[in-house]
C-alpha cells in the first residue's frame, strides 16, 4: 500500500521532557486521521516533526515519498499546515494573505491567482477577498487559514486543533470543508517526471488534532496520545467496541446520591456525569448483575431512578476508561481531556 505519511519511531525531547517518545504513523491517501490527547500529550510536537519545523532526535519521516530530514523543502511542498493560532497578517486583505503565502512557496501570479479564487470559492470566502483579515469573524479567520494552507494544493493537510475556541456551528462548517476536501480534492500540483510513485497516488490525507470527541468520531482512524506516545489507535467504531456491554446510563435524583451508590457497587469501575445523567462503566460481563441490584441500592439510599439501561459506548467513554490507568482491550492509559 502506498502511504502519504510513513513515520517510524519518532522521538523528541526538550531537556528532561520526552515530548514525543516512539511515535509511528502510517497514513494512506484519502484518510482523515485524528490525534487526541490532553495538553502536553505531544500532538503539536508530532505535527511540527512531520512538517519539518523540528528535527527529531531519533526516527524517520517520509511524506509523499520524500525524506523530510533530507528533502525537507520537497516534502514541505506536499504539505499544508494550519497551526493552533491565527497566523495571518491582519492588515492585509484575504486575497493579499493568500498571495503572500503562495509567493513564499514560489508560485507565480499566473499560478496563484486562479488557484486562490478556486480555493476561496471552495471555503466560501470568495465574496470577502478584499476584506482585511483583522475584520473577519473567528469562523472566517479559520477558513482563511485553511485557504492559505491549500493554496499549493497539498497532498497532506496538517490541522493542529483548528476548531478550538469556535462555536459549534463554525466547527460543523469547518468539518464539512475537510470532509469535502478529502472526498473531492483540489487538483494536486504535478510532480516532476520520474518522482516517487507513492507521491503520485491520488487523494488528500488530513491529520487533525482535536480535544473534541465528536470530531474524533468523524475521523477514519483515531490515535490517543499520552506522554508522547500513541497508546491506542483504531477506527472510532473499533475503539467503541472495546467497551461494548460495559456502559450503563442512569437518570434520576439526587445526582450526588446516585453517583455515590453506583461508585460503591463492587462491579462498577467508574461513574462519570454526562449532562443530566451518569455513565457507569462496569466490569466485563457484569452489566446484568449491576442492572439487577443498582435500583434497589439507590432506593435504599433515598434516591430515585428514572431510567437505568445499557447503552452503546461513545468515544468519550473509551477516552475516560483509558485515563483510569487500566487497559481497554490492548490499550494502556491516557489522561482525560476536560474540554
Amino acid at each position: 500500500m502506498n502511504l502519504l505519511v510513513n513515520a517510524t519511531g519518532l522521538k523528541k525531547s526538550f531537556g528532561e521532557t520526552h515530548a514525543v517518545d516512539g511515535v509511528s504513523l502510517q497514513i494512506p491517501p484519502g484518510e482523515i486521521y485524528g490525534l487526541v490527547g490532553s495538553d502536553g500529550a505531544g500532538k503539536t510536537t508530532t505535527m511540527r516533526l512531520l512538517v519539518g519545523a523540528l528535527k527529531p532526535d531519533y526516527g524517520s519521516i517520509e511524506v509523499c515519498g520524500y525524506d523530510v530530514l533530507k528533502e525537507t523543502e520537497d516534502a514541505r511542498s506536499q504539505i499544508g499546515y494550519l497551526s493552533q493560532r491565527f497566523s495571518m497578517y491582519e492588515d492585509l486583505t484575504v486575497l493579499e494573505n493568500i498571495r503572500f503565502f503562495a509567493e513564499v512557496r514560489g508560485l507565480s501570479s499566473s499560478e496563484w491567482l486562479p488557484r486562490s479564487m478556486e480555493i476561496l470559492e471552495f471555503v466560501g470566502l470568495d465574496k470577502f477577498k478584499d476584506r482585511r483579515a483583522g475584520q473577519l469573524s473567528g469562523g472566517m479567520k479559520q477558513k482563511l487559514g485553511l485557504a492559505s494552507a491549500l493554496v499549493t494544493r497539498p497532498r497532506l493537510l496538517l490541522l493542529d486543533e483548528p476548531t478550538t475556541g469556535v462555536d459549534p456551528v463554525t466547527r460543523q462548517d469547518f468539518w464539512q470543508l475537510v470532509i469535502k476536501l478529502v472526498a473531492t480534492p483540489l487538483t494536486p500540483t504535478p510532480l516532476p517526471e520520474g518522482k516517487r510513485q507513492g507521491a503520485r497516488e491520488e487523494g488528500v490525507s488530513v491529520i487533525i488534532s482535536s480535544p473534541y470527541m465528536d470530531e474524533a468520531s468523524r475521523c477514519h482512524r483515531v490515535g490517543f496520545m499520552k506522554n508522547g506516545q500513541i497508546i491506542a489507535e483504531d477506527t472510532p467504531s473499533n475503539l467503541r467496541a472495546r467497551l461494548n456491554g460495559r456502559v450503563l446510563e442512569l437518570r434520576g435524583s439526587p445526582l450526588d446520591t446516585l453517583r455515590h451508590v453506583a461508585h460503591a457497587d463492587v462491579d462498577v469501575e467508574d461513574v462519570q456525569a454526562f449532562g443530566d445523567r451518569l455513565h457507569i462503566r462496569v466490569g466485563e460481563g457484569k452489566s446484568k448483575a449491576v442492572l439487577k441490584r443498582l435500583k434497589a441500592e439507590i432506593k435504599q439510599a433515598g434516591g430515585r431512578v428514572d431510567e437505568l439501561r445499557s447503552v452503546p459506548p461513545v468515544l468519550e467513554d473509551v477516552f475516560i476508561a483509558l485515563s483510569d490507568h487500566e487497559y481497554v482491550g490492548a490499550s494502556p492509559t491516557l489522561e482525560r481531556n476536560e474540554s
